[in-house]
């Protein structure tokens, strides 16, 4: 990555069109009149950077948050509250994926994986919101909740159906 720091009034000649290139590539630097320093970079990066912050900021204190081994507060989740679903080795594995999606995430420069995690972990708390769902999503099988299915009819080849 070039070095190159551009001044305010490069952007008023032809250098605007070196400056825009740089940050195109990933980052052009301008230093305003002020002294300011002044980066310009693609909106997308910026958004990973921002995603990234803000959920390695979540996982840092959600980690601190489990280590008590004991279920959070509502409040202690803050607006992570959606999490009050699931109990702590859930929590833990919660903590765990998302340490995994961080690391990939900030290694392709891109928060999809990242993303998918929480997305993923989202759905599933909604689910077990619901009294019904939950019993089905973590009850145990019985063998009343199994039937005897027919044979199937032997005349009949494999790919045919009835």
């Amino acid at each position: 990555m070039t070095s190159t720091i551009f001044q305010a009034s490069d952007l008023a000649n032809q250098k605007r069109v070196d400056f825009l290139s740089q940050a195109r590539a990933g980052r052009a630097r301008l230093r305003d009149k002020d002294g300011t320093s002044l980066v310009m970079l693609p909106e997308s990066h910026l958004l990973w950077l921002e995603t990234m912050a803000q959920w390695s900021s979540v996982h840092l204190r959600l980690e601190g948050v489990i280590r008590r081994a004991t279920l959070p507060t509502v409040s202690e989740l803050g607006d992570l509250a959606w999490l009050r679903a699931f109990d702590i080795d859930d929590l833990t594995e919660f903590v765990e994926e998302l340490h995994e999606a961080l690391v990939v995430s900030n290694a392709d420069q891109n928060p999809s994986r990242l993303e998918e995690c929480v997305n993923a972990w989202r759905v599933t708390a909604r689910q077990l919101e619901d009294p019904l769902r939950r019993s089905v999503l973590l009850g145990a099988p019985s063998i009343s909740d199994f039937d005897d299915a027919p044979r199937p009819d032997a005349s009949l080849p494999d790919d045919e159906e009835p």
